[in-house]
């Protein structure tokens, strides 16, 4: 796993394996969001395979699905589930989508634009494309 911090509660990564997850709960991350659609890939974990292997290993799950550029209710479910604070990493297939999601998810609770680009940049993604 290469987890790549955004803030001080979330991370993100590229395609993560169910095998994964304990070692994520064990480190103390409390939630797995994939932002991954299923069949992008041939023989990448299904979602429903991702929650049941997050689940056995007492972590929360959420699918929001992202292909593209995150599009608006994307963005506001990501909002929702990252009000908490609690641990979170969020995937995709590189890590940039869910990059993306998260950014624009915290631009609509406030965060300052240049302030996500920043801390996406010190994660290795570059999200001068994304409309914050």
């Amino acid at each position: 796993m290469d987890l790549r911090p955004l803030s001080a509660s979330v991370w993100t990564s590229a395609q993560l394996s169910p095998a994964d997850m304990p070692a994520l709960a064990a480190a103390g991350v409390a939630r797995v969001i994939s932002n991954r659609p299923d069949g992008e890939e041939p023989r990448q974990p299904a979602a429903a395979e991702m929650e049941a292997a997050a689940r056995d290993a007492g972590l929360a799950f959420a699918w929001i699905p992202v292909s593209g550029l995150p599009r608006p209710d994307q963005a506001e479910a990501a909002e929702e589930l990252l009000a908490d604070g609690a641990p979170t990493v969020m995937f995709c297939r590189s890590g940039m989508r869910s990059a993306a999601i998260w950014a624009m998810a915290q631009r609509l609770g406030g965060a300052d634009a240049q302030d996500l680009r920043a801390a996406a940049a010190a994660a290795g993604y570059d999200l001068g494309r994304v409309p914050l």
